[in-house]
């Protein structure tokens, strides 16, 4: 017997979570000289975390341990179960060789157990898509080299771009330089944002304005949706009249889009900083970003 378990990086909302029967990893930031631990929005105060960094708090955001990662599992192990673990990116972030280090611990107590991990090489609800359709196959008693097998195709038809406001969030975290972030500051550039099938995060377009950004959003989705049956996510980061905006967009042109409007939480909104909004669907392929020389880092 195997248990399901995901990460608060792929967003999916604590009741839909719960919805589902699936536990999520709580994942770490901090902000004001205190660290939090993001729970998928049962107990997060987005308000203050959002009013914070507008006021000038730089948060930051962190990887968890190996005895984190261990007192999460083991007590799995102890009951006699298997754990089949989709997770948000490897690309993204070192947690993952800690991880390790901790399943080769347990590894050695509980020889007979075994943890898969599922890497959705994707972030934000682009991971939790991935995470969700997983629970309902698991739910509907597909075993976990079903869900495997159906995962590994569906993660190339999961489609995010994303339009950050303030490039300086991004240059913070390393995933754009000081000298474009300044420029593309100054020509009020908003660059598109996707993630490459490694799971990294890449430049799709460039586009001056914030209004044109929203109706290109749009665009992708109302031109490239497929997976109808699937959700469309529209998130924002602190700009909710916007989210709004784009909602309606989308459903006067594809009133066929199941959209779920949601909040950024405060480990994705470290990197993407406030006024960050983005779409997550289904099509038949995972986007194609610009050529190597215009990436973002990753």
């Amino acid at each position: 017997m195997s248990v399901l378990i995901c990460d608060a990086d792929g967003e999916l909302w604590y009741t839909r979570a719960e919805q589902l029967g699936l536990y999520s990893i709580a994942m770490p930031y901090s902000y004001g000289g205190e660290v939090y631990y993001y729970d998928l929005g049962k107990n997060t105060d987005f308000d203050k975390f959002f009013r914070a960094v507008r006021s000038g708090e730089v948060p930051k955001t962190m990887a968890l341990n190996p005895d984190e990662y261990v007192k999460i599992l083991e007590p799995y192990f102890q009951n006699g179960d298997d754990v089949l673990y989709v997770s948000f990116s490897h690309a993204m972030s070192g947690t993952f060789d800690h991880l390790d280090v901790a399943l080769q611990e347990l590894y050695k107590k509980y020889p007979e157990r075994k943890c898969t991990v599922f890497d959705t090489k994707s972030i934000c609800l682009g991971a939790g898509i991935q995470m969700e359709y997983a629970a309902e196959l698991k739910n509907a008693g597909a075993s976990d080299e079903e869900i495997i097998e159906k995962l590994t195709a569906f993660r190339d038809r999961v489609a995010i771009y994303f339009v950050v406001d303030d490039l300086m969030h991004l240059k913070r975290g390393g995933r754009l330089s000081g000298i474009a972030a300044f420029a593309g500051t100054l020509l009020n550039l908003k660059p598109m944002l996707t993630i490459d099938e490694h799971g990294s995060l890449k430049v799709f377009e460039k586009i001056t304005g914030k209004r044109k950004a929203l109706h290109r959003l749009a665009d992708h989705v109302i031109e490239e949706l497929t997976g109808t049956e699937f959700s469309v996510y529209v998130v924002d980061a602190d700009c909710p009249e916007e989210g709004e905006a784009l909602a309606k967009m989308i459903t006067d042109a594809r009133p066929d889009a199941k959209i779920v409007r949601q909040r950024v939480g405060p480990v994705i909104g470290s990197h993407c900083g406030p006024g960050t909004i983005g779409v997550i669907f289904v099509a038949d392929k995972r986007p194609i970003p610009l050529a190597p020389d215009h990436t973002c880092g990753g």
